[in-house]
């Protein structure tokens, strides 16, 4: 018999969709789960056909973070949480962040722990309305890991990021969407739809464009405006030698809506 992979993998057009597959664990994080997860995120980045990422999960999670039987396991073994954060968790969110195309989180469920800094490390943050966050590290007397301490305090400000991880508790849609924490709230069964829409508008627009403002974005946020300008530069440089400006001039000029092709 077949063993379910623990993440699926589709390209459909030029979007990628990456799914958490352990509804029975609520596409907890074992071992074979970031590994398989890292991969697929991977293959994403690598393939210039995709111009946009989806990353979602089956059943009623998102994601909750790290499988806490598997880390009892390892621990009562002898083993150290910090490996898998070197291997696993650190990588996984650079390969979020700092994908060379959009990324989408299409949060079908609850995402936790390192989960829902996945979802903090993407572009944009679609939830259903069944949706929900929590920010669990405290709740196992762990610290934040998976860029949590970086991305939560860009969407939500210093003092509310540390109330959140210092008091852990359930954060419905709604009360993520007040918060800065999730770009639009849907109905849980239009999600798919509204998600593969948005992913095939990104898919379809100026790709390093994109690219360019998502560095330039990481970039800022460590660095001072002098820094930050001639940053900046160098990223307008690389856009305006792209056949996709050239296009969006001619379109302009045509009065016609430009027709990107990514390059």
């Amino acid at each position: 018999m077949t063993e379910t992979p623990p993440v699926l993998y589709q390209v459909t057009g030029a979007v990628a969709t990456i799914t958490f597959n352990r509804p029975d664990r609520m596409n907890a994080l074992d071992t074979a789960t970031k590994d398989a997860l890292l991969d697929a995120l991977r293959a994403a980045g690598a393939d210039d056909g995709v111009r946009a990422v989806v990353l979602t999960g089956t059943g009623r999670a998102f994601c909750v973070g790290q499988d806490l039987r598997e880390h009892a396991e390892n621990l009562l073994a002898g083993g150290d949480i910090s490996t898998t954060v070197r291997e696993h968790y650190n990588p996984i969110t650079l390969a979020i962040a700092t994908m060379a195309k959009p990324v989408i989180a299409a949060l079908n469920g609850v995402a936790a722990g390192a989960g829902a800094a996945f979802a903090f490390a993407c572009d944009l943050r679609i939830a259903a309305d069944t949706a929900a966050f929590n920010l669990a590290f405290a709740g196992v007397a762990l610290s934040a890991d998976s860029g949590g301490s970086w991305t939560l305090p860009q969407l939500v400000g210093r003092a509310k990021a540390l109330e959140l991880l210092l008091q852990p508790e359930t954060i419905p849609a709604a009360k993520a969407a007040e918060l800065g924490l999730v770009t639009a709230i849907v109905p849980a069964a239009d999600l798919a739809e509204h998600v593969a829409a948005l992913a095939a508008k990104l898919a379809a627009g100026p790709t390093v464009s994109y690219a360019s403002l998502k560095e330039s974005v990481g970039f800022a946020a460590s660095h001072s405006l002098a820094e930050t300008l001639e940053f900046e530069d160098a990223m307008q440089a690389r856009c305006g030698q792209t056949g996709d400006h050239l296009e969006a001039v001619q379109a302009f000029l045509a009065k016609r809506p430009p027709r990107f092709n990514g390059k």
